[in-house]
């Protein structure tokens, strides 16, 4: 081969990186690594999606047995907010381990291992309270959530709620409802702690029996239109949870009493000198100038 020859193909294999073989193979190594990146990189945010819809799922201890947890509970009807849950509480034993005082509070006390951690269900509350079913296609409302009223208003539309105390999913909400007429289907909204003023409503997808309590969580169980975004509970209820989650209940009540007692008695002390003196300063102003003349 002419030296001239040599030289020119030594000068074309460097230009372009190598002969033909070498230009024909792929990166491999690296096309396989790209893959595995952004396989675990998916396999991660479906992991924190499940972690932030299931926040309990990794509880194992709490709540245990001798803790209290509270949790705030909410139905919304098409729009409207029903009233909440007549007490149970005076029906349970010491064996009971959820069961709610009224008010929209759920009171979480497991007894026993199988209540305990991520044992500690809506389903076992749902199950535990006479008439109320909750389920992924039906809701069941007991009369003791539709019949007990305060005022006109309420009994107008508890009234109207009370014809009709199961809804399943398909059915037309009923009248007198802000959604009338629309299809309504069961759905069910959570928010993981009352306390925390920046926490996201949760939409559990999941059969409403398994979702785990959370301490002072937020529940709202609705039978509402597709797409409809649940609300929170309402003041009232909010209340109430953080009155038993802090103890403030009980000295709500004692301080209440306290000041009612005193002050019946203080008037009925400050009246009767107010009264008696001013009678007996003019009966003697006028004695005394009788005597004079």
């Amino acid at each position: 081969m002419p030296r001239n020859t040599a030289g020119k193909w030594v000068a074309r294999a460097g230009a372009t990186g190598g002969g033909r073989t070498y230009r024909g193979q792929r990166p491999v190594n690296w096309y396989a690594a790209l893959i595995i990146i952004v396989v675990l990189g998916i396999l991660s945010v479906i992991f924190a999606s499940y972690e932030y819809r299931h926040p309990a799922a990794a509880a194992t201890t709490k709540p245990d047995k001798g803790t209290t947890w509270y949790a705030g509970l909410a139905f919304d009807v098409c729009g409207t907010q029903a009233p909440s849950l007549a007490s149970n509480a005076a029906s349970t034993t010491s064996k009971q381990a959820f069961f709610t005082t009224g008010k929209g509070v759920i009171t979480i006390a497991p007894k026993t291992t199988a209540e305990t951690g991520s044992n500690a269900t809506f389903g076992k509350f749902v199950s535990a309270y006479g008439g109320l079913k909750v389920t992924s296609s039906a809701l069941v409302l007991p009369k003791s959530a539709t019949t007990t009223t305060s005022t006109t208003t309420t009994t107008t539309a508890t009234s109207k709620a009370s014809a009709t105390t199961t809804y399943t999913n398909g059915e037309a909400c009923p009248k007198g409802t802000p959604d009338a007429g629309k299809k309504g289907s069961v759905t069910l909204a959570y928010w993981a702690n009352a306390f925390n003023s920046k926490g996201q409503a949760v939409a559990y997808s999941g059969e409403p029996a398994d979702l785990k309590f959370t301490e002072n969580q937020l529940i709202t169980v609705g039978f509402v239109p597709s797409g409809t975004k649940l609300p929170k509970p309402n003041g009232t209820v909010v209340k109430a949870l953080v009155s038993a989650s802090t103890g403030a209940a009980t000295t709500s009540v004692s301080t209440t009493t306290a000041p009612g007692t005193t002050a019946t008695t203080a008037p009925t002390t400050t009246v009767a000198p107010s009264t008696t003196t001013p009678t007996t300063a003019p009966t003697t102003a006028t004695t005394t100038a009788k005597n004079k003349q």
